[in-house]
């Protein structure tokens, strides 16, 4: 949870802009929804079945679960401190208002009141619980109200609680027209209207309460790897069962009486410790459309364009440019527009044979996706691996596949119990009498909108060794058979683990014998105890090593004795950092590599992973300045993690203030707008 309370602290930053900070909030939120729907319910399963002590911490699972509790309530409590006493007033003071009920002048009131006859009263379903009418069934992390009532019906029944659920085609916070208000920027939650006119909904009953209340469920889907004949009809009859799964998380309105807290307790058959107090809206994840709603852009981040290579302005032939030497891209700071490009210059190419490609993320009606059915329908070969299982994708997946097969491509789900996690593309073209590999090579996910959000490096290539490496390593996905041995490629589940854990032993036995040791890595998380343990050895051995962690990291640096050659930072800021770089100084003739592979036990062993050298000097220099160096300057968003395992924000002191994001943003992109 350390990455969440980090991103909290972004809601607080003055520095950031201040509807930013309410986005950095909402984030936090949205990351808390998923460490419940997948963590906390793993957590529980393992209660469930008596799971036994697990992990270097030999925690069991009830007493992890306590762990979260405590860190959790501090989390909330924090959350709706931040909104209530800080954000909220410093937006007023913007005129960016969020309208308390109580506080609606009669303009206000008169266009709520329309709001609600006009776009609520048509799609809600009270519903009075009583023998006939049993306690709903409530989709995972929906907005629902428990209202209390007194008085008997035009039935004669009494029906003390009612539940009424917030349609989900509304959006939670509402912008009041400013013809309605005194600004273009006032905003009422959806709640507000609800509360407001509750009432309406029970003629003739006297509403005595209403209080927000939202479950959070199971989210992780299962599937039998050995009990399934088909992957996508098993998965989708998985997704309809996941907006129901047991609850793990119950959130309530802070006024909510005991009584009808335990009586919600009672109906999703949780515990007081699964219980958390909300002081404002029960989803503070909703308040993301604000500052897009908001028409106030000197309150957000300035507007930046993702340069363009220089080489490809001077030559638009992608073919040409590559075959003449590798292409780097570091997003979102140069554009993503070239790895579009790329894919429409293959499917348009009367001398392109086969396209083949991996997706992950990246949505059934993207660009990428367009690319790829305008190749099928061009009579390229296409094949298109699609990984399903990549969680809260997997519905659009399926679209994905079933669009892409209609077109014409072969489409395949990979090998299942292994997820396709990692990034490639291979074009094979005619060129003469050859047939010529050109690959682009990935960190990040062929997701356009994500380019724009996540930091991430790509490789294009016409290596003839690497682009032979991908071409086997689809055919493993394609089709049964043995590995093969790749020449370039570093290939997870087969050979990454044990090679990190060589070049990690080679850098100690360099430094052991009095040769400079140096290891320098960027991921999103490190958590394989081998590879900690090898880390360990190697800090012991003398090698100064550098860690660049934006998500959870189980290596304790600077133990006395144990770790006391090892740093470790995380960088939170603008951007997500999600690029993985692999550093080894090898004595003073550095390798460099890139990966879709994060340190830990799933990358290595349950996931298809690629992990690939940068050998041109230039590029490899490029990858250590901007993706390294860079963010080890840091001083202004980096976060150093202490002995004890709390994070430490760094501070500029008397340097000169260093933001690694703001410095890419000013080197590579194009002037901001």
């Amino acid at each position: 949870m350390g990455s969440i309370a980090a991103m909290l602290e972004q809601a607080k930053d003055r520095s950031h802009p201040l509807l930013e900070r309410l986005r950095f909030l909402c984030i936090t939120s949205s990351n808390l929804d998923e460490f419940f729907e997948i963590r906390v319910a793993g957590l529980k399963q393992q209660q469930v079945y008596g799971a036994a002590q697990s992990g270097p911490d030999q925690l069991t699972p009830t007493e992890q679960l306590k762990l979260v509790r405590e860190a959790t309530v501090q989390l909330v409590s924090e959350q709706y401190r931040v909104l209530n006493e800080i954000l909220i007033p410093e937006l007023e003071s913007e005129d960016i208002r969020f309208l308390k009920r109580d506080n609606w002048n009669q303009r206000q009131a008169q266009w709520v009141r329309r709001f609600f006859n006009r776009e609520l009263v048509p799609v809600l379903s009270p519903i009075g619980l009583d023998p006939s009418h049993p306690f709903p069934r409530i989709l995972n992390k929906s907005l629902n109200f428990l209202v209390s009532l007194e008085g008997t019906d035009a039935f004669g029944r009494e029906s003390p609680i009612a539940i009424v659920q917030a349609p989900r085609s509304l959006p939670r916070v509402i912008q009041i027209p400013e013809s309605a208000t005194n600004g273009p920027n006032d905003f009422v939650f959806l709640s507000s209207i609800i509360h407001a006119h509750v009432k309406d909904l029970f003629p003739g009953m006297e509403v005595t309460g209403c209080y927000q209340f939202r479950v959070t469920r199971n989210s992780d889907l299962y599937v039998d790897d050995e009990e399934i004949k088909d992957l996508a009809e098993a998965l989708e009859g998985e997704l309809q069962s996941r907006r129901y799964g047991d609850a793990v998380r119950l959130e309530v309105a802070a006024e909510c009486p005991a009584h009808m807290v335990e009586f919600l307790m009672h109906e999703f058959n949780l515990a007081e410790d699964d219980i958390f107090a909300c002081q404002g809206p029960v989803n503070l994840a909703r308040l993301m459309q604000v500052p897009e709603l908001a028409t106030r852009n000197d309150l957000k981040f300035p507007r930046f364009n993702p340069a363009y290579p220089k080489r490809l302005q001077q030559n638009k032939n992608f073919f040409e440019v590559i075959k003449r030497g590798d292409l780097l891209l570091h997003h979102p700071f140069q554009s993503f527009l070239p790895v579009i490009e790329f894919l429409r210059q293959a499917a348009r190419d009367p001398q392109v044979l086969v396209i083949k490609q991996t997706l992950y993320r990246t949505g059934a009606d993207s660009p990428i996706t367009e690319a790829l059915i305008e190749a099928a329908r061009n009579g390229k070969e296409v094949t298109v691996v699609v990984e399903l299982m990549a969680r809260f994708d997997e519905a659009a997946n399926i679209e994905l596949a079933t669009r892409l097969q209609e077109a014409g491509a072969h489409v395949v789900y990979g090998v299942v119990g292994h997820k396709t996690h990692s990034k490639m593309i291979l074009v094979v073209r005619r060129e003469g009498r050859l047939l010529r590999r050109y690959v682009h090579l990935g960190t990040g996910n062929y997701h356009p909108r994500t380019a724009r959000a996540y930091t991430d490096f790509c490789l294009f290539t016409s290596d003839h060794a690497i682009g032979l490496d991908v071409q086997k390593i689809f055919h493993t996905l394609t089709a049964p058979g043995r590995v093969t041995k790749l020449r370039k490629i570093i290939h997870a589940p087969f050979t990454l683990h044990k090679t990190v854990l060589e070049l990690i032993e080679r850098e100690a036995a360099n430094a052991q014998a009095g040769k400079s040791g140096r290891i320098i890595a960027k991921m999103n998380a490190l958590v394989d105890v081998t590879v900690i343990q090898a880390l360990y050895g190697a800090s012991r051995a003398g090698v100064k090593i550098d860690l660049i962690v934006r998500g959870v990291c189980a290596l304790r640096p600077g133990v006395e004795g144990v770790s006391d050659n090892i740093r470790v930072r995380s960088i939170v800021g603008r951007f997500l950092e999600h690029s993985r770089i692999y550093y080894f100084h090898n004595d003073s003739d550095p390798e460099v590599f890139l990966s879709s592979a994060d340190w830990m036990g799933r990358n290595f062993f349950n996931r298809i992973e690629t992990c690939f050298p940068i050998e041109d000097r230039r590029l490899r220099s490029r990858v250590i300045k901007e993706g390294l160096n860079n963010y080890l300057a840091d001083n202004t968003r980096a976060w150093t993690l202490g002995v004890d395992g709390t994070y430490t924000r760094a501070t500029p002191s008397n340097l000169r203030p260093r933001d690694a994001q703001q410095y890419l943003l000013d080197m590579l992109s194009d002037a901001a707008t």
